[in-house]
């Protein structure tokens, strides 16, 4: 290798690995060197070493990406309390926030992930704590990847909820994936199953996520009841009309009206039971699956096989759990939880 290739190599090299202060420069160490500069290269190339950097900044050089899964204007005090008492008691902000880097008058960074992390941070430095800073971890991204790195990053989060992220795939779905919810699955790793129950959550009328006295609490688990009493037009116009009349009455400070999520899914429901039955046309007949066609792989974020549902007949479902496949405990709980909200749900 000539000099001047040695020379440009040596330059590329120094921006990923830091050169040690001190070192001797021999003729054999040289080799050395520039190996070590060649692997750390190969390295980066390969994605086997990730060179992200982190920096502690002000938040309000932060601003939320517009596409961003969650609602920072229902964030609160309260919302947010477990992790400002964490912030408080670690003296720190542990975990960074996924950001870009932008160019404008008034912001430094966008948002990617940690729009939470970001309220509490300004919450502290705006209430007698501002040698608290925010935690950022620079990334280079397409709209895309920001919004599957949010998503993955989310998915597990409690505080997150189901209609926020419905919401989000809603958006994605024609952003990004030109309206084909089976790419939008692949995608995420997900069944076409387990996206379709968002995109219906997402879909539920305004009026009727109104009725709810907290909407957040809506989760994909309540789409199972609610799906099928908006499809026909009368079944329709009685559940909308009792959505309206329970919002208002909730506005005009009535009592008596449903406390929670469940009471009031039965409370919509039971305009349409106490409706006139009518005779139901008698479905098309399907024909027979094949053994194992409808066997499903569950994955976990990270692309590992959790578990498999084999199948379902009137009794139950049969699934196979794969515990030595290399996830993690937490991750096949939380497969099961989804699981059991969208065939037992509560």
């Amino acid at each position: 290798m000539s000099s001047k290739n040695k020379s440009f190599l040596g330059d590329l090299a120094s921006s990923v690995e830091p050169s040690a202060e001190g070192q001797e420069r021999g003729p054999r160490l040289g080799v050395g060197v520039l190996g070590g500069r060649n692997n750390r290269l190969a390295e980066l190339a390969s994605g086997a070493v990730v060179n992200n950097p982190q920096e502690l900044v002000d938040p309000a050089r932060c601003r939320i990406w517009e596409r961003h899964n969650r609602d920072y204007g229902a964030l609160s005090r309260e919302r947010c309390d477990d992790l400002i008492e964490s912030i408080l008691a670690q003296g720190k902000q542990e975990v960074p926030a996924i950001v870009r880097r932008i160019h404008e008058p008034d912001y430094d960074f966008e948002i990617i992930c940690g729009a939470r992390r970001h309220w509490s941070v300004s919450w502290l430095r705006a209430n007698n704590h501002p040698e608290v800073r925010y935690l950022v971890e620079v990334r280079d991204l397409t709209d895309e990847q920001a919004f599957r790195i949010s998503d993955l990053e989310n998915r597990a989060r409690e505080d997150l909820s189901d209609l926020e992220r419905a919401r989000d795939y809603l958006k994605a779905l024609d952003l990004y994936y030109g309206g084909s919810q089976k790419e939008m699955a692949r995608r995420l790793n997900q069944s076409e199953a387990w996206v379709s129950r968002y995109l219906d959550l997402a879909r539920l009328p305004e009026a009727v996520v109104a009725a709810f006295p907290d909407p957040f609490e809506l989760k994909i688990s309540h789409i199972g009841s609610l799906k099928p009493v908006l499809k026909s037009d009368d079944d329709r116009s009685r559940v909308l009309a009792e959505a309206r009349r329970l919002f208002e009455a909730r506005a005009a400070g009535n009592e008596g009206l449903p406390a929670n999520a469940p009471e009031t899914i039965r409370a919509l429901l039971a305009v349409v039971g106490s409706a006139a039955p009518r005779k139901k046309e008698p479905k098309p007949a399907k024909a027979p699956k094949r053994t194992g066609s409808d066997s499903v792989v569950v994955h976990s974020p990270g692309g590992t096989a959790l578990l498999r549902v084999d199948g379902k007949d009137r009794r139950g479902v049969t699934l196979t759990l794969f515990h030595k496949g290399g996830g993690s405990r937490a991750e096949a709980e939380a497969a099961l939880r989804d699981l059991l909200d969208y065939h037992w749900p509560q």
